[in-house]
């Protein structure tokens, strides 16, 4: 089966429009139209319900998502292993968008300088879907604050966040902080949880942001206060341009590794994970 096929379906699954995913993969409509309609020959089933300005996935196309996920990924790794520049060993590894901005990046960088010849692949996704991906053996490790509690699963504490209460403005107190200005920064459920047990009479953010990265952008160029990881934000406290709230009190939590408790790459797992930084 050609592989661009099942991109191809994954792609109009996503957008579940047939132009939309011509665009994004810079095909004609009738090429992308053309290439479903031979998948569900291939198959025998019809994989998408089309009414007009609906497409809804059917029952049997539901089922393929996953499957061509793994037949997609499966086959990159069969493709790196063969030509990736002779390299011996290789690793899949996921992690939350959020993690890689603030401390992956620097791992990533530190175990590339040591092994130079280990091929990686490397990816970004929500919690539940690297959990899926760790489950389904697309992915080899993935990092999370929240890690899943499954038994097939080790999980591997590795390191700290730790988030301060950060503003534009010198002086503030905590209250003033998260009065009107204030950012509410997605670090998860636990996070969420446990501000607000600490904030219970705060006002409810108008402003709410996926990343720390994003949120430290905005802070910058709009001014305002938030939680942020104490090491994205000293450099700017050092300069003066932004200032600790010293009464708020600090979050601190784990950072996890996750990977398969039968995993065959433990002892690579173990190397790697040797070089994380917190």
């Amino acid at each position: 089966m050609d592989i661009e096929l099942l991109r191809t379906f994954l792609e109009v699954s996503r957008t579940r429009h047939f132009g939309q995913a011509a665009d994004s993969m810079f095909l004609t409509q009738a090429a992308v139209s053309a290439r479903i309609k031979t998948l569900e020959n291939l198959l025998g089933v019809s994989l998408f319900i089309r009414k007009k300005r609906d497409i809804q996935l059917t029952p049997e196309g539901n089922r393929l998502i996953s499957r061509a996920d793994r037949l997609i990924s499966e086959w990159r790794k069969i493709r790196q292993e063969i030509s990736a520049g002779g390299a011996s060993q290789q690793l899949s590894i996921g992690g939350s968008l959020r993690l890689w901005d603030i401390i992956l990046q620097q791992w990533l960088i530190l175990m590339r300088e040591a092994l130079p010849h280990l091929a990686l692949i490397l990816e970004s996704h929500t919690p539940d879907i690297l959990t899926r991906k760790l489950l389904d053996g697309v992915l080899d490790l993935a990092f999370m604050l929240e890690p899943p509690q499954l038994e097939i699963l080790q999980t591997r504490a590795v390191g700290n966040l730790q988030l301060r209460l950060v503003s534009d403005q010198p002086g503030q107190t905590s209250e003033q902080a998260l009065g009107e200005g204030y950012i509410m920064v997605d670090w998860g459920l636990t996070h969420a949880l446990q501000h607000r047990r600490l904030f219970p009479d705060a006002p409810e953010p108008q402003t709410r942001l996926a990343n720390g990265s994003l949120s430290l952008h905005y802070l910058l160029s709009l001014g305002g206060a938030a939680y942020l990881p104490e090491i994205t934000v000293q450099p700017h406290i050092e300069s003066g341009r932004l200032y600790w709230v010293d009464d708020g009190p600090v979050f601190e939590h784990v950072v996890h590794a996750v990977f398969p408790v039968r995993s065959g790459r433990k002892e690579l797992i173990d190397n790697i994970l040797g070089y994380f930084p917190v």
